[in-house]
């Protein structure tokens, strides 16, 4: 017999931005159950982008906070990754097409994860400079993107183990 469907919980928006997206990654940068921290880190890396966006004159002046961070998770979201599976004692590396929900779940770790790699800066400043990075096409969030979408090439012989 077949488990019950997991339910999906209906996220509340961010009640500064009312954006999903920026209470989704408040709650993956949250350490220890600490979602007031993660909200000022948060509010500090706009206040950064913001400061960074008036700094560029030959940036779009429409631009908001938001819309960077947005541009940002959409260049790291993944299209494919690699899932090992065990196939008559040999594992194999087969690349898998990526949902738009773990697409987003990928990006928002890795960029979180190479902010969180950077030493010696306050947090704000360091998710700020990763999501600048990552809304340029550069950076080490969009350089472990790369890395994947070469990997899952690298192992296309194995997609029909795929199913």
């Amino acid at each position: 017999m077949r488990r019950k469907k997991k339910e999906k919980r209906e996220l509340r928006p961010d009640p500064i931005y009312s954006s999903r997206l920026v209470a989704k990654l408040t709650n993956y940068l949250m350490l220890s159950g600490k979602k007031t921290t993660a909200q000022k880190v948060m509010e500090g890396v706009f206040e950064e982008i913001k400061k960074a966006l008036s700094a560029d004159k030959a940036g779009k002046k429409t631009e908001t906070p938001v819309a960077v961070l947005e541009e940002a998770l959409k260049n790291v979201t993944p299209l494919v990754e690699i899932r090992p599976r065990r196939i008559g004692g040999a594992t194999y590396q087969v690349p898998r097409e990526v949902s738009a929900e773990r697409g987003f779940s990928l990006a928002a770790r890795w960029i979180i994860g190479a902010s969180r790699a950077k030493k010696g800066k306050p947090m704000a400043k360091k998710l700020a400079e990763e999501v600048l990075l990552a809304a340029k096409n550069e950076g080490a969030a969009i350089k472990k993107k790369l890395d994947t979408h070469r990997m899952a090439e690298a192992n296309r012989a194995f997609a029909h183990f795929a199913w």
